[in-house]
This record gives C-alpha cells, structure tokens and sequence, in this order.
C-alpha cells in the first residue's frame, strides 16, 4: 500500500499487552502502511479518557467488562467487540528462589515468617488486578496479606515495583516475565486459572473511527495468523 493511502490509528492498549503490540504495530505498519500510535496504560483510566472524548480509535482492554460497556454506552461500533487474547497471572520474584511452585512465600509473607512489600496493580483500574484480589480471597489471605501491599497504577508500574526490588515479589502477567517462551529471571508460580475468572481481554473499534481506514484495518489485523503468533509467544491463550 502506498504511503498517498495510508492513515493513522490512536490505540489505548492494556499495560500487560505492551510487549506484543508494540511488535504487532511494527508489522502492522509494514504489512498495510498504516500506522498504529500507541498509549499504554490502565484500562480504566482509558474507558474515563475515552468517555471524555480522548481521540482513540482501537481499544485493547485488559478486560472484556470495559469494552460491553462502551458498546453499551454507544461509543462502541456494534458488534466490533472480540477477545484478541486470554492473559495469565502470575506471581514473580526478581530475585530466585523466593517463589515456589506452590507460592508458600504467601503464606510466609501473611503469617509474618518474611518481611517485604507485595505488590499488585490497582484492582479497580486494572483487571489483572482483581484477578490477583480473587486469588488472595480464594486462598484466604486478604487480610493479613493487605499490610504488605504496594499498588500500581497499571501492569507497567506494578512489574516495576518488582523488577527493581522495590517489592520483593507481585503479581504480574506472565507475557511481562516471558521471553522465548520461558520466564526470564527471577522465580515465579503460573496462578491455576481455577483461582480468578478467566481474563479475557477484548478489543473494541470506537465511533469516533469506524469511518478511520487504519482503525478497520488494525481492527481486522489483529485476528490474523501474523498477530496470534506474535501474542502467543508471548504466553496468552485465546
């Protein structure tokens, strides 16, 4: 496609989703000659900004709730709403040794056997958030748990937090830790998905761009054979 053709695309793109899409805006770009400009952050915050009229064309939330919503408000295009990954949680240390494979380093950390900060992102911003809460109230450590908590705005802030020991362990997603497939450094425990509600994270074409040529485009790229490897690799599910 020639460059006289091409158009642009604003994306609000889920914090745990950076490493992908940044890879995906790139071919993206070459494949079509459209090109995707990417803001990262909370997907609550971008539902505020996109109801007070932030110029996005493609939502992709960290949730499937925020995207029903928009379409129930009708700044969504009907019917343009599809899950474009399934995430994974997990609880990661930069440090070895200090999560296991069975995450007793929580219940250490509750009954006071280990000190450190814990950390996790801002449940009503951001889903791999509430997801973290469900696990902690399944296994029965909210409370005693919540001392030890330092809360991130989005994934971005929260992997922060651990990776430079500012917290001593969090949870995170598992594409924030994963590289060629394996988890990099550090120590983690993979949550059973049994433990949190599946977190499906859905995409959504605006109003504002159903007429953007680049937004119907990415819209339609992210589906393809080229964009579901790059996700997969990077340790979503669909």
């Amino acid at each position: 496609m020639g460059a006289v053709q091409a158009d642009e695309v604003q994306v609000a793109v889920a914090a745990n989703f950076t490493a992908p899409m940044q890879k995906i805006a790139v071919a993206f770009e070459k494949d079509t000659g459209h090109k995707a400009v990417l803001s990262f952050g909370a997907t609550g915050k971008f539902y505020a900004q996109i109801r007070n009229g932030a110029p996005f064309g493609v939502l992709l939330a960290a949730d499937d709730e925020t995207p029903a919503r928009l379409l129930k408000e009708g700044m969504g295009v009907a019917g343009s709403a599809f899950t474009y990954a399934v995430g994974q949680l997990v609880l990661w240390s930069s440090q070895t040794g200090v999560v296991d494979g069975k995450a007793a380093v929580l219940n250490e950390l509750a009954s006071g056997q280990r000190s450190g900060k814990m950390a996790l992102a801002d449940p009503k911003l951001a889903p791999y958030g509430a997801a973290a809460m469900q696990v902690m109230n399944k296994l029965g450590l909210t409370s005693r748990l919540r001392p030890h908590w330092v809360t991130g705005e989005n994934m971005g802030q929260t992997f922060q937090f651990v990776k430079t020991g500012n917290a001593t362990l969090g949870f995170v997603a598992l594409s924030q830790v994963l590289v060629d497939g394996k988890i990099s450094t550090g120590s983690a425990w993979v949550v059973p998905a049994h433990l949190h509600d599946p977190i499906r994270q859905d995409a959504v074409l605006l109003k504002t761009a159903q007429t953007n040529p680049a937004a119907q485009a990415l819209w339609q790229y992210l589906r393809t054979d080229a964009a579901r490897a790059v996700i997969r690799a990077h340790g979503y599910q669909f």
